[in-house]
């Protein structure tokens, strides 16, 4: 393979400063990994909300009479609150804290699961979407950037993906949640969208366990506060001088009035909103949210058998997330989403093959079940890592802000127009334009992505500043 272009010292791991030793006792074992947990809760609703509509919609079209364009209305209007909800979050976290807009994030995903299950017409249940769009945009925000926070250095990445695998538990929970309940009859799907009220509350409960981040505490000078959460994660010398780390940049940032415009700031700030796009135009979303649609209408399965099919591949994105879970902080972010990349490339060409020469239905879903595990081994969690990793303290909030909302622009745009691209383009052509898309996001991978592996955020912020 040609040797990449370099997008600047940070891509040297033989810069990175070599860990030493810390003095003194270590933090309490197992803490940074319940804040982690109790944190990635956000994430699995997060997961369950977008994903519940998949079998819903089968049941709620025939219940309420729906077009192809007021389907397309139901399944993305969650994402269109997504937007607005992501827009708000970075300003809102960087001036009231991560916890406490994580507090608000449960009680609109348990508020907007109770009005999804009770409306009378297609408009209530835009309104209740949108209103659960609105917690997904703020969790999905706030719950990496969180626990990126809270993460040692080496650990970081896996801690981060931990939060993509409690998205795609909440995805599977969904599909098995649809496929049980798909018994109840044409009003089935009102008992799917209730059952989220239950996690969301165990959410709030247990929000009530953890912090507030400490990097977060230590910009409000809140330093006593501070320094309790570091010394129970790392100990006190470790503590004192993670502390003082994170001062420094702080204080280097005051000095350049934390413009995320600046120019050493164009470059994480171009990579996290292309990866943010990349990772949505590629199409993965058309099979969470559509995949009931895809093989009733084009597999000629009936609808408990396409939801089963769903939760089948529902388990498959979940194992590919275990395996990145694990391999991650290892092999290092750019070699997964090369990896990733390359093989959604592979599959979504083979499937248009498949479906140009007429396939049965096994192998288009083996195919779509490859692609799938490409994208939860790599660029599901991948791009969630580094957008949360390269952005400098005081701005991490606005600048993984900006590249969620992007994300979630991208989504919608996905998601609203994916019938429509069907109709006019059929199956095999829409996703002909993802595989090329996915071919798109392994060359921008392999020109312009960093390694951030093994690095503290201070070191990756000062690499910027070179």
């Amino acid at each position: 393979m040609p040797t990449q272009a370099s997008p600047g010292p940070i891509l040297h791991e033989s810069a990175a400063r070599p860990p030493s030793p810390a003095a003194g006792p270590a933090g309490t074992p197992g803490y940074v990994y319940l804040m982690a947990t109790v944190a990635a809760l956000g994430g699995l609703l997060f997961g369950f909300d977008t994903a519940i509509i998949n079998g819903a919609l089968v049941f709620l079209k025939k219940d309420f009479g729906l077009t192809d364009p007021q389907t397309e209305l139901a399944a993305s209007s969650i994402l269109f609150g997504a937007v607005v909800g992501a827009a708000v979050a970075g300003w809102l976290t960087d001036r009231y804290g991560r916890r406490r807009l994580l507090f608000g994030a449960a009680l609109l995903f348990t508020l907007s699961a109770l009005a999804a299950a009770v409306p009378r017409t297609l408009t209530e249940f835009v309104v209740a979407r949108l209103a659960g769009g609105l917690a997904i945009g703020l969790a999905s925000l706030l719950v990496p950037l969180y626990i990126a926070e809270i993460a040692p250095a080496r650990i970081r990445g896996q801690l981060v993906t931990l939060n993509q695998l409690a998205i795609v538990t909440g995805i599977l929970l969904a599909y098995v949640a649809s496929y049980y309940l798909s018994g109840l009859g044409l009003a089935s799907w009102r008992w799917m969208f209730a059952t989220a009220a239950l996690p969301s509350l165990l959410f709030m409960v247990t929000l009530l366990l953890v912090p507030e981040s400490p990097r977060w505490l230590l910009g409000q000078g809140r330093e006593a506060e501070a320094m309790g959460t570091l010394i129970r994660l790392n100990g006190p010398a470790a503590a004192a001088t993670e502390a003082a780390e994170i001062q420094a940049a702080l204080a280097a940032e005051r000095g350049e009035e934390a413009n995320l415009y600046q120019p050493r700031l164009r470059q994480p700030l171009r990579i996290a909103v292309v990866l943010a796009v990349l990772q949505q135009i590629t199409g993965i979303n058309t099979i969470l949210y559509y995949g009931s649609i895809i093989f009733t209408e084009h597999s000629g399965q009936s609808a408990a058998s396409a939801i089963g099919a769903n939760a089948l591949i529902g388990g498959i994105n979940f194992a590919g997330t275990i395996v990145a879970l694990f391999v991650i902080d290892r092999v290092g972010r750019k070699p997964l989403l090369l990896t990733a990349s390359g093989g959604m490339t592979l599959a979504l060409g083979a499937l248009v093959v498949a479906m140009h020469l007429g396939a049965p239905g096994p192998w288009l879903l083996g195919l779509i079940m490859l692609y799938v595990a490409c994208f939860a081994v790599g660029l599901g969690p991948g791009v969630w890592v580094v957008i949360t990793e390269i952005f400098p303290n005081a701005v991490r909030g606005r600048g993984a802000s900006l590249a969620t909302v992007a994300l979630w622009i991208a989504c919608t745009v996905v998601s609203f127009t994916f019938l429509s691209l069907v109709k006019a383009a059929g199956l095999a052509g829409a996703f002909g334009l993802y595989a090329g898309l996915s071919a798109l996001t392994f060359l921008f991978v392999w020109r312009a992505v960093p390694e951030t592996k093994g690095r503290t955020l201070e070191e990756i912020e000062r690499g910027w500043q070179a």
